[in-house]
């Protein structure tokens, strides 16, 4: 047992090396620089933690389902190259 679990944490932190190789930083998952520059510019504007934007972008993503406007929030950000 002990050589499996040693296996999965080198697989994981080869994992998370390579992420890091390509420039890649984790936040909940690891995410492009592009998508960082979008992350901390909604910290800034917000001043939101993590569990907050997640918590927010979850009621945001909800309320347009519920509204019929998935549609229209993807062309938003689509359109803001978000």
């Amino acid at each position: 047992m002990k050589t499996k679990s040693n296996a999965n944490a080198e697989k994981q932190r080869r994992f998370r090396e390579r992420q890091k190789a390509l420039g890649k930083k984790q936040v909940r998952g690891y995410i492009t620089p592009e998508a960082k520059a979008c992350y901390d510019e909604l910290v800034e504007k917000t001043s939101w933690n993590d569990s907050e934007i997640l918590s927010n972008a979850l009621r945001l993503t909800y309320a347009a389902y519920r509204c019929g406007q998935i549609k229209l929030l993807n062309e938003w950000l689509k359109d803001h190259n978000r």
